[in-house]
């Protein structure tokens, strides 16, 4: 009878054991499935369309586009390897269950895509970009584009020729980019050639702006155009850039990933929390963007830039600087788009699932453990 008494108690175990598996594979797996699945793709609201900008033929899908920001995959300098696996594995997680469950048409990452890649030799950066591809993989029927941030090759005073191509030649990411699908122009920006001082990055892009803007231009039936058009159909662009354009600060933002109170009124500094105000203004001149997307701050906010320019700053991708990380999605025709934010399971909820879970688990160890020991005296005084 004691031998099936110890049994009884081995069987606790293994359910205490079992729990524990499945408390951390829900922790580690299936909670990005379970918060996930409470966002979609907005719908088109047909009150918005641009009536200037003719309609998409009917057989024409608008185009799926999914925005993060920030991931700053951790070096060698600052990473600790727990650290490291922690955040990767929860980037991992976060960015393969939002593919499957969503299947974006096209990915866009915002900056600091690593966060030492001004720093790490040229072995450590080839690491870089293999660990990028691999956590942020995505099927041969969705586009991926990477924008520069201050992170990957510096502020704009220390970026030399080596960084910036550096960068370029491996994430196929010039200073200036336009991708355009299904008559929908996203026009990328590397912030740090923005400067406007005449430098070989500042330059270069300069030129490559004015030439998207003059393709636009040609496009929509305005100026000179002797040469062949390199857009079939006029659409207002989409910006995308690593810093905000200008604004004094956060305080007018209002969104639940918005900058903690106490930063919220820190005012920035220009050409380093944002655009330089010239910058902005020469940006928003040349494109007349029907939307601006961008990250750099860690935290979410909207600006409205005149009467109809949304700019949306999306938080940091990563749990290392964000507990509440969060990504946007876009559905866009040539006329007309739609947004909505989607948000990651939070580090604290799971931290709290940890522990909870494994108190009651505990808990029930010592209530059978407790148990099993009073039927043992018991039968020991019978």
């Amino acid at each position: 009878m004691l031998r099936a008494k110890r049994r009884s108690f081995k069987y606790h175990v293994g359910e205490a054991l079992g729990a524990g598996i499945f408390l951390f594979v829900f922790c580690e797996y299936l909670i990005y499935y379970v918060v996930l699945l409470q966002c979609g793709w907005p719908v088109l609201d047909p009150q918005k369309v641009d009536p200037i900008i003719p309609a998409p033929q009917p057989v024409e899908r608008p185009v799926k586009a999914m925005f993060i920001a920030d991931t700053h995959l951790l070096g060698s300098r600052k990473g600790h390897w727990f650290d490291k696996l922690r955040r990767e594995w929860q980037m991992y997680r976060a960015f393969q269950t939002a593919i499957v469950l969503h299947k974006p048409d096209i990915v866009f990452v915002l900056g600091d895509v690593f966060d030492e890649g001004l720093w790490c030799s040229s072995s450590e950066f080839e690491n870089y970009v293999k660990r990028f591809h691999s956590l942020f993989a995505v099927p041969k029927n969705t586009y991926l584009y990477v924008v520069a941030g201050n992170h990957d090759m510096g502020f704009h005073y220390v970026i030399t020729p080596y960084l910036n191509q550096r960068f370029m030649n491996a994430m196929k990411a010039p200073s200036v980019k336009r991708v355009t699908i299904r008559g929908n122009h996203f026009v990328l920006v590397n912030s740090m050639a923005m400067e406007g001082d005449g430098c070989f990055l500042c330059r270069s892009a300069e030129v490559a702006l004015n030439k998207i803007a003059k393709h636009l231009k040609c496009a929509r039936g305005i100026g000179e155009c002797n040469e062949l058009k390199s857009i079939d159909r006029y659409s207002r662009p989409i910006l995308l850039q690593h810093y905000p354009m200008y604004r004094e600060s956060d305080s007018l933002c209002s969104e639940p990933d918005e900058a903690p109170e106490e930063i919220k009124d820190i005012k920035f500094r220009e050409r380093w929390e944002c655009l330089s105000k010239e910058a902005s203004k020469q940006l928003l001149d040349i494109l007349n963007p029907r939307l601006v997307v961008d990250g750099h701050t860690h935290h979410g906010c909207r600006t409205m830039h005149g009467q109809d320019i949304l700019e949306v700053t999306i938080p940091s991708f990563s749990w290392r600087n964000k507990n509440n990380p969060s990504f946007l999605m876009g559905v866009f025709t040539p006329n007309n788009y739609a947004l909505s934010k989607c948000y990651m399971p939070e580090e604290s909820t799971v931290i709290s699932i940890y522990t909870y879970g494994g108190f009651f688990i505990v808990i029930y160890l010592l209530i059978k453990a407790t148990q099993r020991m009073n039927r043992h005296n018991f039968l020991k005084l019978d």
